[in-house]
């Protein structure tokens, strides 16, 4: 190879890299945002399960709330102050799980938002609150800088049906978690692998921890590597490695690292903790 076509393979190497962590400042400006929104992570003040609040009153939200036939009914009076669909509301209206963005919820109490969830049979309503303490506290997200050695191909391999594992979650309580196959990459010559859930846009999605964990970084992270190619291939950007929402706020059910998900290596990139003002 002559000297002129080494030369060129590293100019083009430099601005590969270059363009690579200026797409990653970009990420990171954009996820700052994100999470600093009037209803990102930051805003959430509460998971209120029916399960505890048999009664249907939930202290500090409005309302009446029961489960009937697989729905979540929603009983209200004039003074509750709750709107639905954008209107105000008296009476009763049946609810189903909300699917959308945190501000196209149903029902909202002036500027909150009581958003549906159901997980595993269970029901419960959240609390997302933009004049929330968390979110005023807020200062910015710890992330280590851009570094080429941590972006890295691995090979994705599908498990031939769907697995789904017990795993404790922030809360406390073990939920199921589906996992759809595994990648393995290399860090300094040693194979690593990672168990992944398969979206359904095929993107994946990794819970895992590192030897950085509850030290220098939260005590796990996420993982959000794009679909594979065709062979199987993939980009595993630790660079992009991400807080998970119960970072950010308590009341979040983030599932922990399921067994084998635990990395022997530091993995010093990504997102790390947050700060507070």
């Amino acid at each position: 190879m002559s000297t002129d076509t080494q030369q060129a393979q590293q100019v083009e190497q430099a601005e590969q890299v270059q363009r690579a962590e200026q797409d990653w400042i970009r990420w990171h400006e954009e996820r700052t945002a994100t999470v600093s929104a009037p209803y990102g992570p930051l805003s959430l003040t509460g998971t209120h399960w029916l399960s505890d609040h048999p009664e249907g009153r939930i202290p500090a939200v409005p309302g009446q709330w029961r489960e009937d036939s697989g729905e979540l009914v929603l009983t209200a009076a004039a003074e509750d102050g709750l709107t639905v669909d954008g209107k105000p509301f008296t009476g009763e209206v049946r609810l189903t799980a909300d699917r959308g963005a945190i501000e196209t919820s149903r029902v909202a109490h002036g500027e909150r938002r009581l958003v549906v969830l159901s997980r595993e049979g269970l029901w419960a309503v959240r609390d997302f609150d933009p004049a929330s303490a968390a979110r005023k506290t807020f200062g910015a997200i710890e992330a280590t800088s851009y570094d080429a050695r941590w972006a890295l191909t691995g090979t994705f391999r599908p498990y031939d049906t769907t697995r789904s594992v017990r795993v404790e979650n922030a809360d406390g309580v073990e939920r199921g978690l589906g996992l759809g196959g595994e990648i393995a990459f290399e860090v300094d010559g040693t194979e690593h692998t990672l168990q992944v859930t398969v979206e359904q846009d095929g993107s994946l999605w990794a819970v895992f921890a590192d030897a950085t964990s509850g030290n220098s970084s939260f005590r796990f992270r996420f993982l959000r590597p794009g679909a594979p190619a065709e062979d199987g291939s993939v980009t595993v950007d630790l660079n992009r490695a991400l807080l998970p929402p119960c970072a950010f706020a308590d009341h979040f059910i983030c599932p922990f690292p399921p067994s084998g998900n635990t990395l022997s290596v530091a993995v010093e990139a990504g997102e790390r903790n947050r700060i507070d003002n």
